[in-house]
């Protein structure tokens, strides 16, 4: 590695509950720390959940704030909040009336971007840009569609809409996960096709939507006629393909690197190593605090180049909530939203 800057802010990590504890004060306010994500188990009331924020700021006023609210069955707040529909709904809707769907797309990414940009949240890691597969159960309706062409339209005015509430956008899971019926939260998938096959689909969706979005995560899949490491921790597909190929030049997160995918690269310091080494700039370590604190102190004994990209992930826009609610913008589109997700359909999920 190159001897000359030191690597700051790199790791994104979790937090246990509703409040912070003493300890994650302290391993907020280190150097190697720069965003939290947070799940369903730091919300319950949208009060509660903007002192969580200024808490967390106050031991880092430059941190990064995330959550996945992507909608349908994974949205981490749920209650007060608007609920959203899940992708493949969105997909449904445009299968039948291309306008109608891209109008849900844009109101449902204008929606949730607004309502955590009221709260203090600077960004969802959404939209979701694998494809649809009845075999994924990782993925699923968290896709728009199983038809690369109508996800590039989808995905783009979803994309337009988090943009108009002041929102980064970021695209996973490079080059695409919805393929694979393997759940890398439990297993390494493998993904058997040529560069060719995966071009002409999965990777057609990230090639045609690059320049809008704003990050990119990588998928933990193992594509081995292309490379012999994951995407996640291999330069050919960062660097190669993503950066000098699709010409990409916003930010790359890392997916959780305690996943079961994950394991099998060695230690967490070295699948830390391996993510930064691939180009990832911001490396998520969730659900285990142990790994975190051994990652914050890896990053800070290592010597690596400093990402310069990170700040444009931060929240643009802020809406007041009361002032939100009442805008007319968010009168129609709340109203929309709402009613798309009270069909019977959704009652049967």
């Amino acid at each position: 590695m190159a001897a000359s800057t030191k690597y700051r802010g790199a790791l994104m990590l979790d937090l246990s509950g509703l409040a912070l504890t003493l300890m994650e004060r302290r391993l907020l306010a280190r150097p190697a720390v720069g965003g939290v994500i947070l799940f369903a188990r730091n919300y319950r009331s949208k009060a509660q959940l903007k002192k969580l924020i200024a808490e967390i700021r106050e031991c880092n006023n430059s941190i990064l704030i995330a959550v996945d609210q992507e909608g349908g069955r994974v949205q981490r707040f749920r209650d007060d909040f608007l609920t959203l529909p899940a992708l493949f709904r969105i997909g449904e809707l445009a299968r039948t009336d291309l306008e109608k769907g891209c109008m849900m797309a844009r109101s449902s990414a204008w929606v949730m971007a607004s309502e955590l940009r009221a709260v203090g949240v600077d960004f969802s890691f959404a939209p979701v840009l694998d494809l649809f597969s009845v075999n994924s159960n990782v993925i699923g309706d968290r896709g728009f569609s199983d038809d690369p062409e109508l996800v590039i339209i989808l995905a783009s005015e979803y994309i337009n809409g988090m943009h108009e509430a002041g929102m980064a956008a970021t695209g996973k899971h490079f080059p695409g996960h919805g393929t694979v019926t393997g759940d890398s939260h439990l297993e390494l998938p493998v993904d058997r096709r040529t560069f060719d096959q995966i071009k002409k689909k999965d990777l057609k969706v990230f090639a045609q939507t690059v320049n809008l979005v704003d990050a990119i995560m990588p998928a933990h899949v193992l594509y081995p006629e292309v490379d012999a490491l994951s995407a996640g921790f291999s330069t050919y597909w960062l660097q190669q393909v993503l950066r000098k190929d699709l010409n990409f030049r916003g930010v790359i997160f890392s997916d959780d690197l305690t996943m079961l995918a994950t394991e099998s690269s060695g230690g967490i310091e070295r699948r830390a190593q391996l993510a930064l080494d691939a180009g990832c700039e911001m490396i998520l370590v969730c659900n285990d605090t142990k790994s975190a604190m051994r990652v914050a102190d890896f990053l800070e004994a290592v010597n690596l180049g400093e990402s310069e990209r990170l700040g444009q992930m931060v929240g643009r826009t802020f809406f007041e909530l009361d002032n939100l609610y009442e805008s007319e913008r968010w009168q129609i589109e709340s109203k929309v939203i709402y009613e798309f997700c009270s069909q019977e359909e959704f009652k049967n999920e």
